[in-house]
């Protein structure tokens, strides 16, 4: 049906949720700002309304209307796609419009709306995605659509019948939501408001900037008003921090704390029976510990087993996902799971061993604040010291890695979840030299540029990890071409002679890994006139997925926000360089130091007889960094990349 009826969409814009039909001519005025010309979507509206029930239960209305501006956006914007989990939550579309700009409009029939299972990989809990295609879209059109959705946000736990209390939250009786209030497209209005019952006390915070809000009683209810207008696109950073922990964001919660939360996560596991001994289970956790004298060394035996044999892999189980720990007995019999279910065998594991163990929820890749609005995606494990202490172990990340909990986290929170109740913990810092890389050669650079030599790699920590992995995870019979790689990665022209392991590398807990190379390069120095060019052998492209750190851009030169880096890391390269007789270096040599609060170097380079001497040391202290850091970071990164230059010899 089209009818002329411009005038609609005004009203139906606007006061979709509570907003008022005049300021739809202010909308026309944004639209026609010169700002908006180069965006092929802009939004007129974002708006989304939660009526809370006691249970906890949401009913949430989403409104759209967007603005199609040119070819580029109406193809990206002919499908609409919504995801849900129908575990936790069911969504539809209630009405889809096209408002064409000769006035009027076309109703796009919402019963054509397909229901698809949500793409996948490694999880597969039965996500679904709703998905809707518009025909005939053209520059100039604008979409409003409307989505109704009950259940809850995130794929928590949920009953298996299907009658309406897989909508209920599993903690029941409490709400919260995280409202990212940053946008991709210009969007005039973005609104979030939520209607709780009167006896529940619902605290928020907004986060990294500003916005307008207000609380009414309205109809009974408390009523909570969140907008902000005339917003333009994040401008991202180069390797900046997480989304969550530097854009605008709202969090709310009806939970009093995280204590609160704690001793519900402990209820909810230790009821379900999820860490309950089984007979196979206890022989196997007996034959581990035999002989191991000291608590260190039971608990990193039994963290290394769950980690090095319960696969990643999750299916839809129903009432075990979310918050609700898998059993020993399916965990152990299947050897598999999701991060919930490793870290939940090895709880059960520590506690057959005589510890006192919890599982521990996290959030992999950005901050948790104080809000307690579960800002959680990770499961891990913690266990009870001798001293009283609670130590965190993540047996999902550390599979034939020499930690126990990986540094790759470092300086992130999570929840154990204990009877008393806990506050939100955070990692330490790990030192630099926890994870030290050092590449020390010594090489014989002939007249002709070719280069003869051999070099030794060791490594340890997150850094171990990384060069080990070929070893861990691939055939032993491409160990050598995957070896080889790492010197075409410096020249084509490169030969590997031979390799010494050392130890089996496989062997990951005896000894930090060390592998040496026996290597020629033909044509390694650019050769002609008397002179030789080229770059030092240990800064030339040599096991560069260890380096994380080249990955940062430091072009920039100043930060607006924080920046991460994969690990804190101690990097040393050496090298003692050969030249023919009566070469020497054409440039002076060169000494540099920095000593910062984030990040370290000191370097040297000098010819001593016919030999050139190449010793650095870098120290990167964090794994993430605030803007303020970025100034020492930069200075110390880009004073060792100084050291990869060309060096000119001269006879």
């Amino acid at each position: 049906m089209k009818t002329k009826t411009f005038l609609i969409l005004s009203s139906l814009i606007l006061s979709s949720n509570s907003v008022d039909a005049k300021p739809f001519g202010r909308y026309q005025r944004y639209l026609n700002s010169e700002k908006y010309s180069n965006y092929s979507t802009v939004t007129l509206l974002d708006s989304t309304n939660v009526s809370v029930q006691s249970t906890g239960q949401g009913a949430f209305s989403i409104v759209k209307a967007l603005k199609v501006q040119d070819l580029k956006g109406a193809m990206k914007n002919r499908v609409l796609k919504y995801d849900y989990d129908p575990l936790t939550a069911d969504a539809r579309f209630e009405y889809v419009k096209v408002y064409h700009e000769d006035g009027t409009y076309t109703d796009v029939d919402v019963s054509k709306t397909c229901d698809y299972a949500a793409p996948a990989r490694m999880i597969y809990w039965g996500a679904r995605q709703i998905m809707l295609q518009i025909d005939n879209l053209k520059p100039g059109d604008i979409i409003s659509y409307k989505i109704e959705k009950k259940g809850f946000t995130y794929a928590l736990l949920g009953a298996s019948d299907e009658d309406e209390s897989r909508f209920i939250p599993p903690m029941r009786g409490q709400f919260y939501d995280i409202v990212p209030f940053w946008v991709s497209e210009p969007t005039i209005r973005k609104v979030y408001k939520v209607n709780i019952p009167m006896e529940k006390e619902l605290q928020f915070q907004f986060y990294q900037g500003e916005c307008s809000s207000s609380m009414r009683y309205e109809k009974g209810k408390k009523s909570y008003t969140f907008y902000i207008n005339d917003m333009m696109p994040f401008e991202k950073e180069p390797n900046m921090v997480d989304l969550f922990d530097a854009a605008p964001k709202l969090m709310m919660s009806t939970t009093a704390d995280w204590k609160e939360k704690s001793r519900w996560f402990n209820k909810v596991n230790e009821d379900y029976g999820s860490f309950n001994a089984i007979p196979e289970a206890q022989k196997k956790v007996d034959e581990l510990i035999k002989g191991k004298k000291t608590e260190m060394e039971k608990i990193a035996v039994l963290t290394h087993w769950v980690a090095d044999n319960i696969r990643y892999a999750g299916i839809s189980m129903g009432k075990g996902e979310g918050f609700t720990v898998h059993n020993l007995k399916m965990n152990y019999t299947d050897r598999c799971g999701v991060c919930k279910d490793i870290a939940g065998t090895l709880v059960a594991f520590l506690r057959m061993a005589g510890f006192e163990a919890y599982p521990a929820m996290t959030m992999a890749g950005s901050r948790v604040e104080s809000i307690p609005a579960d800002h959680f995606n990770h499961c891990v494990a913690v266990v009870k010291l001798s001293n009283g202490t609670l130590m965190p172990l993540d047996p999902t990340w550390v599979p034939f890695c020499r930690e126990l909990w990986s540094s790759a986290e470092q300086q992130q929170n999570y929840l154990p979840g204990i009877s008393e109740g806990s506050d939100l913990c955070i990692t330490p810092v790990s030192a630099p030299e926890n994870h030290y890389v050092r590449i020390k050669a010594e090489n014989r650079l002939d007249e002709n540029g070719t280069l003869v030599g051999r070099f030794t790699i060791s490594a340890e920590g997150q850094s171990d990890s990384n060069i080990r992995r070929i070893f861990t995870t691939g055939f032993q019979s491409e160990w050598r071409n995957s070896l080889e790689m790492q010197l075409l990665a410096v020249s084509p022209r490169a030969r590997l002679k031979s390799v010494d392991y050392g130890r089996n590398p496989k062997d990951y807990q005896k000894a930090p890994i060390s592998i040496t190379f026996s290597y020629e390069i033909p044509g390694y120095a650019m050769t002609g006139n008397g002179e030789m060019i080229f770059r030092p052998f240990v800064m030339n492209n040599l096991y560069t997925q260890v380096l994380s750190y080249l990955r940062v851009n430091t072009d920039l030169k100043d930060r607006k926000y924080g920046f991460r880096d994969a690990c804190s890391r101690l990097v040393e390269m050496d090298e003692k360089l050969t030249l023919p007789s009566g070469y020497r270096m054409v440039a002076d040599e060169k000494t540099i130091s920095v000593d910062g609060q984030s990040a370290k170097f000191s370097g040297s380079m000098k010819q001593e007889g016919n030999s050139i001497l190449l010793d650095t040391s870098l120290s990167l202290y964090k794994r993430v960094y605030s803007s303020k850091d970025w100034k020492d970071f930069r200075k110390a990164v880009n004073a060792s990349k100084s050291y990869g230059e060309y060096i000119v010899v001269r006879k």
